[in-house]
């Protein structure tokens, strides 16, 4: 019994020291690799350099675009991994302790040479991160005559529109030089404006000037800025070079909301204003869905029955086929001037087959409270069935142009 009993102890003493001897290496094993730094070897799987830039032709690391840049390494820096390294140069060497690297031995120079010991993790296509390009300062039309960016914001508390001139690009002056100046209208007050500094010798002046009107946020929206661009010749004679009209009506003025704007310039009409007036508007039709659009832009010269802030003026745009009413729309009513700015468009169905048939009446029409309706002048535009000369001409020009607005001014006629 007793022989029994210390062979027992034996074993269980050598099982118990197993045990510790077990858990002891697993422990040592774990602290071990909690320490060892393992690099990162998957990324690089090609033999030469030439491989590796080849890599980056891979259409899904490219925009499908015929102009397609080369693909930009993602390095480690030396720094940060010891004394191994992966040089980016001609005649590439490699220099280790422990494992072997599969690594370009030669190609072409990198930009990230001075990088020596860079661990490449991979690649970076550019043309992803590209911002969108701003064509405004690049796609002028033909006949183009300029181009100005200005930028508006309404003070609510103070009352006060602040309008920033910023620049104006590509101006076509008379003579070789061009001295640009700015004139800034707050119609429909004519009488008085701001004016910018004038800019010598460039066809492309960078303002950034400020400017303030004072105007209550009732009448905020019945008002047009106007600017009109101005060039000083070497006799300070002033040529107008060209215009913008931008109503205020149709826009979300606050504190916190800063519109930045660009328009191209046009020309003032220079031509005195007919008898009753004179209307500006465009024409279109697209053949594909059958629709005719009007575009009433501004009137000029218009004779008002009485001239104050109370009198509005709108116009009536009616559609007609043989001297039959079909449809008519009208425009907001502007107040307290002679030269209104719209600005509104309108559609209407006219079938193809209805075009020489069909014709467009543009009344100009002015109201007063408590009185009766006036007719201060009206236009028709359409076929030779109905109309002559330049009301002529609009329409067919709009029918021999389809989908593109026709714009020209007409005078005014009294007549019913």
């Amino acid at each position: 019994e007793q022989a029994v009993a210390v062979a027992g102890a034996v074993i269980g003493g050598i099982l118990l020291f197993v045990l510790i001897g077990m858990t002891a290496y697993l422990l040592w094993k774990k602290f071990c690799c909690l320490l060892s730094y393992e690099k990162l070897t998957s990324s690089i799987k090609t033999t030469n350099a030439s491989a590796f830039f080849q890599d980056q032709t891979n259409p899904e690391m490219q925009l499908k675009s015929t102009s397609r840049s080369r693909s930009v390494p993602f390095i480690i820096p030396p720094t940060l991994h010891g004394r191994d390294w992966i040089n980016l140069t001609n005649e590439e060497q490699v220099q280790e302790d422990r494992d072997p690297y599969m690594i370009p031995q030669s190609g072409p120079r990198s930009s990230f040479h001075s990088l020596a010991g860079a661990y490449v993790v991979g690649t970076i296509n550019p043309e992803l991160y590209k911002c969108p390009e701003d064509k405004s300062e690049t796609d002028f039309p033909d006949g183009n005559i300029g181009r100005l960016w200005f930028s508006i914001e309404y003070e609510q508390e103070s009352e006060r529109l602040l309008v920033s001139l910023i620049k104006v690009r590509k101006l076509q002056p008379p003579a070789d030089s061009c001295s640009p100046f700015v004139k800034i209208y707050l119609l429909p007050d004519e009488r008085s404006y701001l004016q910018s500094k004038t800019k010598h010798k460039t066809l492309n002046p960078q303002f950034d000037e400020n400017f303030v009107f004072q105007v209550s946020s009732k009448m905020l929206l019945q008002r047009t800025l106007k600017f009109l661009v101005y060039h000083v010749d070497k006799q300070k004679k002033h040529h107008l070079l060209g215009q913008v009209i931008f109503p205020l009506k149709n826009e979300v003025l606050t504190d916190d909301n800063k519109l930045v704007i660009w328009r191209d310039l046009e020309k003032e009409n220079l031509e005195p204003p007919s008898e009753f007036g004179d209307i500006q508007f465009s024409l279109s039709y697209n053949d594909y869905l059958g629709r005719l659009t009007v575009v009433v832009l501004r009137a000029r010269g218009l004779k008002l029955q009485e001239e104050n802030h109370a009198v509005g003026v709108y116009v009536k745009v009616s559609l007609m086929n043989h001297n039959k009413f079909i449809k008519s729309k009208k425009t907001a009513a502007v107040l307290g001037t002679p030269n209104p700015v719209y600005n509104e468009t309108f559609s209407f169905k006219a079938d193809q087959t209805e075009l020489d048939t069909a014709s467009l009446s543009l009344s100009v029409l002015q109201s007063i409270k408590g009185e009766k309706t006036l007719l201060l002048g009206r236009v028709v535009v359409g076929p030779f069935m109905y109309t002559r000369g330049k009301e002529l001409e609009h329409w067919n020009e709009m029918i021999s142009k389809p989908k593109e607005l026709v714009k020209r001014w007409h005078a005014l006629c009294h007549s019913m």
